[in-house]
């Protein structure tokens, strides 16, 4: 980093220096990191005004800053979000205070709190399926609060389980309800265990009546795909990032978290492998076709931004962090509207990935081992899709001409 004409007093100017080369690492370009640095300046002056050092830097000070600076009539980073680069800055190197997390405010949040620390700490759970069963676990409490006038689970019975589990199966989907039965057992497990319940309720979960794999597989036709894939602009950093996504979604079958997942020293390039973060915290490798690595080789070598994030996708701007599964699957989303496709999700096209497989001669153990699949139950799924295969078995009418 050259030396910035920035000259900074007070409790903060220790640090300047190393911000400076933080924001030029994480992508900043000149002029956002002058202008952070400015605000470090404005920041170190206010603290030393008032004897006050980083480590007073908490929420509420931060909040007072920030009003003050408002209303002294700047028109430019005066809000709280615009310290947020320098907070993490300061919380990284330990001298300023860590953010603190609400605390539940009703009986309701404390006990999914727990619930969710249940999940991640003894279960092993990632985030995102956290999120799905605290979410069934809030919508049962807070129904069983409104229905019972109270939060006390003493009384919960299996006439109780049963009313909840009808009520909400009947405004959703055959897949919602299944999902929240599922969700529902483990919640009910949970509050047996913790004691807030005398007994497992979880084997009073009603099943969802629907026949198995009796649901065809949705999967974009070859026509679709081509008009996904040619609406990412190569011509530009995002367009070769997000085509590359798409084709490791629809080539290799990846799940978003798996694509999110995808480091840089996952890629075996003298191998033509690739190493894949699955489910269960499994490690599978995969071969690595050479359009897909050729997509991969565009972002990498011509779009991905220099940086130290050991993730192969990253945001196009500062900072330049890892894409979350969140930010893959939006990805997919803009790519359908680009294209004038009804927008579908990220898994659509790993049941996309399994069809073409089929359709170029892949048998089902094939398919169930690119998309590492525990059963083949799982991949019997997409027999229904392999019209040729079903046509070979095909029994005739009985009476129909021959």
């Amino acid at each position: 980093m050259s030396r910035s004409p920035v000259r900074v007093s007070g409790p903060l100017a220790v640090y300047a220096a190393g911000f400076g080369v933080h924001l030029e690492r994480s992508g900043y370009r000149p002029g956002p990191v002058g202008d952070q640095l400015w605000l470090l300046v404005a920041v170190s002056r206010w603290l030393a005004q008032r004897g006050l050092g980083a480590a007073d830097l908490t929420a509420v000070r931060v909040e007072q800053f920030s009003t003050e600076r408002r209303a002294s009539g700047r028109a430019r980073l005066y809000s709280s979000r615009a310290l947020d680069p320098l907070l993490g800055y300061l919380r990284g190197l330990g001298v300023a205070p860590a953010a603190v997390k609400e605390l539940p405010l009703t009986p309701v949040d404390v006990l999914v709190a727990r619930y969710g620390a249940y999940l991640v700490e003894r279960r092993g759970l990632s985030s995102s399926t956290v999120r799905n069963y605290v979410a069934v676990a809030r919508v049962f409490l807070s129904w069983r609060l409104a229905a019972a006038g109270t939060l006390s689970l003493a009384g919960l019975d299996s006439a109780a389980v049963i009313e909840f589990v009808l009520g909400e199966a009947g405004r959703c989907s055959v897949g919602s309800a299944k999902c929240l039965v599922i969700r529902l057992r483990s919640f009910l497990r949970f509050l047996h265990v913790a004691g807030e319940i005398d007994r497992d309720l979880s084997g009073a979960v009603p099943s969802v009546a629907s026949w198995r794999l009796a649901g065809l597989v949705k999967a974009l036709d070859p026509g679709s795909l081509a008009r996904l894939l040619a609406s990412c602009d190569r011509r530009t950093r995002v367009g070769r990032r997000d085509f590359a996504v798409l084709m490791l979604l629809s080539r290799l079958g990846l799940r978003a978290g798996e694509v999110a997942a995808l480091q840089v020293s996952d890629v075996d390039w003298r191998g033509g492998e690739v190493m894949i973060h699955g489910k269960g915290n499994r490690q599978e490798r995969l071969p690595l076709p050479v359009d897909v690595g050729e997509a991969l080789a565009g972002w990498l070598v011509r779009g991905r931004p220099r940086c130290e994030c050991v993730f192969v996708f990253t945001r196009v701007r500062a900072p330049l962090d890892r894409l979350s599964p969140g930010g893959v699957s939006a990805i997919v989303q803009r790519a359908c509207r680009r294209a004038g496709l009804t927008v579908v999700g990220a898994h659509r096209l790993r049941h996309t990935a399994a069809t073409e497989m089929l359709r170029a001669g892949g048998s089902l153990t094939e398919v169930g081992q690119v998309l590492r699949h525990r059963s083949r139950d799982v991949t019997s799924i997409y027999a229904k899709v392999d019209r040729s295969a079903l046509a070979a078995v095909v029994m005739p009418w009985p009476g129909a001409a021959a």
